[in-house]
């Protein structure tokens, strides 16, 4: 005990930093290792070879560069050299894995733009990542540069040319997060659309912020999508709201909608009184996930005989979304679950609720879907697969007859 105490103390550097030290050692002696390798690939001849056919340009020393990465920062002897142009002038050589001006791994500054769109000043950033930047420099200005880097990217994601891309689903959906902006609280209207690739990915395809989810916001969406190369999709799944249902209609006249079931489940029940809701809501269930297309409608005509002499505001509400509510039967079963509902983005939901609970404000609007851009960008928010995806092959004969 008594030689496990002197061991341990007396002031001596705890054991994890002594690991985190031989780690960040071990980090600075891996990246200079792939920087003189790149450097060697760009000279095409190692340190001291000699002059050949090959050689493309000439050493001349190191700097010293200071890097974060995700142990804290280290110093990094970067080597220079200057490479020979074809007209017989010489250009300073560039490395790729630690571009120029580069001082934190893209790591860092994720974490760095997280705790910032998540509402926190520079000065309380450095206190709560000082362990992970451990004295690396970090200034207001370089964080503004951070954030107008994310809005420049952000930027080219929206107007990504998806030519190449073949949807043959797309989920659209109004989406209103609740989030602190200064000292008031309030719903954040983002416009989002999920499409389905023809192997049953899944991707975030387009979001944006909107003053009202109304026609017009809508169209603007669905005309941008085309714009950018998005074709005619199997179905489009909505959460009924008119506006999205008229652009929609508008751009692709014979898509085919398929109406939240969710939605339309609460607005049936908000039609009932309160002693019938739990009734309708399981008679509507019952109807909604029948096993068979045959099972579905003889469940459909059953709900709208008992529920019109019991109370005709609710069938009225049902008829209101007609065979739309239904378009799902029409497709593979395996996929009836993923296509009944929008509920594909509340993975979505629910990572964004997670890093912004805690937070006191966010400070602007456009931090919401920044945010979001961020958390998608930086592979935070992993999409499964549809529900049924083996069945995607039908969907392409179905498309091309």
């Amino acid at each position: 005990m008594g030689s496990d105490s002197r061991k341990h103390g007396g002031g001596e550097e705890p054991r994890f930093g002594t690991i985190e030290a031989v780690m960040r050692l071990r980090i600075r002696e891996t990246i200079e290792r792939m920087v003189e390798e790149e450097l060697e690939a760009a000279l095409g001849a190692g340190r001291s070879a000699r002059t050949g056919p090959a050689r493309m340009g000439y050493r001349h020393g190191h700097r010293a560069r200071t890097l974060t990465t995700s142990l804290g920062p280290a110093t990094l002897a970067m080597p220079r050299a200057r490479l020979l142009a074809a007209d017989g002038s010489t250009v300073e050589w560039r490395s790729v894995t630690v571009p120029r001006y580069q001082r934190r791994t893209a790591r860092v500054d994720e974490a760095i733009l997280g705790v910032y769109l998540s509402g926190t000043n520079t000065r309380r950033i450095r206190g709560a990542l000082g362990p992970l930047l451990r004295g690396g420099p970090l200034s207001k200005d370089a964080v503004s540069r951070l954030v107008g880097r994310l809005r420049e990217d952000f930027s080219a994601w929206q107007q990504r040319d998806l030519g190449a891309e073949t949807f043959r689903y797309l989920f659209l959906d109004g989406w209103y997060p609740k989030v602190r902006i200064g000292k008031q609280r309030a719903r954040v209207p983002v416009l989002v659309t999920l499409g389905v690739r023809a192997d049953g990915t899944r991707v975030i395809v387009d979001l944006r912020l909107a003053g009202q989810e109304t026609a017009a916001a809508w169209q603007e969406v669905v005309q941008a999508l085309v714009a950018r190369g998005v074709r005619m999709p199997a179905c489009a799944v909505i959460d009924g709201n008119p506006g999205l249902r008229a652009a929609l209609r508008a751009q692709w006249p014979g898509v085919p909608i398929q109406r939240c079931t969710n939605h339309k489940g609460r607005n049936l029940v908000a039609k009932a009184p309160a002693h019938l809701r739990e009734e309708v809501a399981e008679d509507y269930r019952r109807m909604i996930y029948a096993d068979t297309q045959e099972a579905v409608a003889t469940a459909r005509a059953a709900f709208r005989k008992k529920w019109q002499r019991r109370c005709p505001a609710v069938v009225a509400s049902l008829d209101e979304a007609g065979e739309e509510l239904f378009t799902f039967t029409a497709f593979p079963v395996p996929q009836w679950k993923a296509l009944r509902t929008t509920n594909a983005r509340e993975r979505i939901n629910e990572e964004f609720r997670r890093r912004t609970k805690t937070q006191a404000s966010l400070p602007s609007e456009d931090a919401v879907v920044l945010l979001l851009f961020g958390l998608l960008r930086s592979g935070a928010v992993n999409l499964r697969r549809l529900v049924g995806w083996q069945a995607m092959p039908m969907i392409k004969e179905k498309e091309a007859a």
